[in-house]
């Protein structure tokens, strides 16, 4: 399940054909002297729930994400509240956000550098110190809400970089 990627933290590429166009990592969600150990795909949604603002206002507040995680199109484990990312071999990974950045639409949830705060088990994902979501895909939900405690799901995708301090 790991794999060795260790362009991957500064450079993401895409492919097009006849040529392959480079992008830059943001800065904001940069981890450097942290080495890539695998990327794995989410699909799922994310989760909001009708609430009042500071102001009194009804909108919808991000509550949690429910993803499957995807590597080689098969099923390896799955991402949901804390934030928690589970693999199936029962290695779990608790984080916080501590960089973001703009999707590439206002439709996509932005780009996240996350720190891992807590970890359990062993496998694929000990070791891990953070996670950056990247690629992401739909996800957001803006606008006022009619009844307060309702429910919105959002479909999203988005890939997961897990890395380690040090090569």
């Amino acid at each position: 399940m790991r794999t060795n990627l260790p362009w991957l933290a500064a450079v993401v590429v895409l492919l097009v054909p006849g040529s392959a166009v480079r992008a830059q990592i943001p800065e904001a969600i940069a981890a450097p002297g942290e080495s890539p150990v695998t990327t794995i795909h989410a699909e799922g949604a994310q989760i909001y729930d009708c609430k009042a603002d500071a102001g009194g206002k009804l909108v919808w507040q991000f509550r949690e994400p429910i993803a499957t995680l995807l590597l080689d199109g098969k099923t390896v484990g799955r991402h949901y509240a804390g934030p928690s990312w589970e693999l199936a071999d029962g290695s779990i990974v608790t984080a916080k956000a501590a960089g973001r950045a703009p999707g590439a639409t206002a439709r996509d949830i932005p780009l996240l550098r996350l720190e891992v705060t807590a970890q359990r088990g062993s496998g694929g994902l000990t070791g891990i110190t953070t996670i950056q979501r990247i690629n992401t895909k739909g996800g957001a939900l803006e606008g006022a809400c009619d009844s307060a405690g309702a429910f919105q799901s959002v479909p999203y995708a988005a890939d997961y970089v897990f890395l380690r301090k040090g090569g």
